[in-house]
């Protein structure tokens, strides 16, 4: 690594290194002491995590495998859903009102009616959970990719007698993967949430979302902290590694050359 990639590191990744390494030491030296507390030291907590750390592993991966299903119906929902929308407007005027509203649905009132439906022990009734999280955001960023392209690009196209389906591979599905990288970003952290909610009103014993409650009711707040960090540590892994597949895909995007 020559000086100046080397500088380049230290300036972009030292000082979040320093800040997070900051709020650590804070976090511990504010709640430590005796007697318990709702929000534990992070040392209680990995102690915690360390101690448990069969049934939170077997927890993760039931709850990681619910939210990347979620992930991925409501990704393979939200890209038809935009396909169409973009390519007819009657499409558009009944789909679009139908997915706001799908948007502004409370995640806490429907998942007792999922349970329901699907089986409340089916990781299948989480996956719906997390998909209806994921299935917003995937519709309008893919559907904003595949209208909003340039007028000159168009213009190209149409210069070379290009047809529809020739437009839509060489101009418009370019133009949308970014946006639907966005959207999965985005849809990672929501579908792990979704799951997780989902998993408060019940279903296996061993998902982080019932070893959150179980240990929040048991005053066991060291291990409660510890399962919501595992979420959350799956949920940026997710991310990251749909950042790397991004850079493999559309590594000539401008986001990309800029990094």
């Amino acid at each position: 690594m020559n000086r100046r990639k080397l500088r380049l590191w230290t300036v972009r990744y030292l000082p979040p290194l320093i800040v997070f390494v900051a709020v650590i030491v804070i976090w511990e030296v504010a709640t430590s002491g005796g007697g318990r507390r709702v929000i534990p030291p992070p040392s209680s907590i990995l102690r915690a995590g360390l101690e448990e750390i069969d049934p939170l592993r077997r927890s993760g991966l039931a709850t990681a495998y619910e939210a990347i299903g979620g992930l991925v119906i409501g990704t393979l929902a939200g890209v038809i859903v935009a396909f169409a929308t973009a390519r007819w407007v009657t499409a558009r005027d009944v789909l679009l009102p139908i997915g706001i509203a799908t948007s502004a649905i409370p995640i806490i009132a429907i998942a007792p009616i999922l349970n329901n439906w699907f089986g409340v022990l089916n990781p299948l009734s989480k996956m719906m959970m997390a998909a209806l999280l994921v299935f917003f955001p995937v519709m309008i960023n893919v559907t904003r990719g595949l209208v909003e392209v340039k007028p000159a690009s168009l213009e190209l196209m149409r210069s070379y007698a290009a047809g529809e389906g020739a437009v839509l591979r060489k101009v418009r599905i370019p133009n949308m993967l970014p946006f639907l990288f966005t959207a999965l970003k985005i849809g990672a952290t929501l579908a792990f949430i979704g799951a997780l909610v989902g998993e408060y009103f019940g279903g296996s014993s061993e998902v982080l979302g019932r070893i959150v409650l179980t240990s929040m009711s048991a005053g066991q707040y060291s291990l409660a902290w510890a399962g919501i960090l595992l979420g959350a540590i799956a949920a940026i892994t997710a991310y990251l590694l749909i950042s790397i597949v991004e850079r493999l895909v559309i590594p000539w995007h401008a986001s990309m050359r800029s990094e």
